[in-house]
């Protein structure tokens, strides 16, 4: 395993953001390891995680100059930490975010920061995806800007999950938009990184049960 990902999975254990038990995803899967970006609560640790999606970006898109989309509520802090990582290596990059409710006075409208306009580049960061619910309601709600088009999506871990159908969740959201999804770790990179102890070999076996009724 390459050292950035086990550094990766190291810091999401050690941060709270990665935990197994019983949860219910989004899609209402119930999933027995949960990736919960809302964990991360202090300064350093936020600097941190943005630093990863950073090292991701560099290494998927180069310099490409896009406007960075975090989704209300979670993904607005990481596609801040992401902007700030990226501008500390020179790349300065624009943000943008959404409100669960319309604002109807002061500036109004349902975007906070800097909306793309016809012709401008988005990258959406968001923490995980399983069956692909929160990257559809994304794109309904980027839909409202006419022109613009979404370059990529940046995830923390790829579950490795079906979709709707039997193709994997980020397969589907790649053919369904036509735009790739980047992860900086799978669920496989976890499962390696967890059969060096042999304390975790209940959580690898669920996992593993999990993924073959689930798992694309």
């Amino acid at each position: 395993m390459e050292s950035y990902k086990r550094e990766f999975i190291q810091f999401l254990e050690g941060a709270g953001v990665l935990k197994f038990g019983d949860f219910t995803a989004k899609s209402g899967r119930k999933i027995p390891y949960f990736i919960n970006a809302g964990m991360i609560k202090t300064g350093n640790d936020i600097a941190k995680l943005g630093e990863f999606y950073a090292k991701a970006y560099f290494e998927k898109l180069g310099k490409k100059q896009a406007t960075l989309y975090g989704p209300a509520y979670k993904g607005i802090s990481l596609a801040v930490s992401a902007a700030v990582a990226l501008s500390k290596n020179e790349l300065n990059v624009p943000f943008f975010f959404n409100r669960k409710e319309v604002k109807d006075h002061g500036e109004g409208g349902v975007f906070v920061g800097y909306v793309p306009t016809a012709g401008e580049e988005v990258v959406i960061i968001e923490d995980v995806i399983t069956a692909g619910t929160a990257i559809r309601e994304s794109m309904d709600i980027l839909s409202h800007l006419e022109g613009v088009k979404v370059a990529a999506t940046f995830i923390m871990v790829d579950r490795k999950e079906k979709g709707k159908g039997e193709k994997g969740a980020m397969v589907e959201i790649e053919e369904e938009f036509g735009f790739p999804v980047y992860s900086i770790v799978t669920v496989y990179d976890i499962i390696e990184y967890l059969e060096e102890d042999e304390k975790n070999r209940e959580n690898v076996d669920r996992i593993k049960k999990y993924l073959e009724v689930y798992g694309a």
